[in-house]
């Protein structure tokens, strides 16, 4: 069984609409970019660092070039790539949501 089909059994509509195969691939291409983004934020997740300082945290803050350019870092660029991808996630799953509704598609 392949991965097509069992997208299309999973987001097979209710009644017989005679719009169907685009109502199937508007939900195929939805999931798909859904997974892509899911992905996309774990990864991104993964490969930002802790905030935690550990044991150094205790004893004061000391200010360094790293603290003082945080926003220009790789660190920020981490964290900013993976707020966009959860937004762009949501936004498609609402959508997906919304897309789910049969009024829209004339039934």
């Amino acid at each position: 069984m392949d991965l097509t089909s069992v997208l299309s059994n999973l987001l097979a509509p209710v009644s017989s609409m005679p719009i169907y195969n685009t109502y199937r691939a508007i939900s195929i291409v939805f999931v798909v970019l859904m997974g892509v983004a899911a992905i996309a934020s774990i990864v991104l997740v993964m490969l930002t660092p802790g905030n935690s300082q550990g044991i150094d945290a205790l004893g004061g803050s000391s200010e360094t070039f790293y603290g003082k350019n945080k926003g220009k870092s790789t660190e920020s660029k981490l964290k900013l790539w993976t707020v966009i991808c959860l937004v762009v996630l949501g936004v498609l799953s609402v959508a997906f949501f919304i897309l789910q509704i049969d009024a829209i598609w004339g039934a």
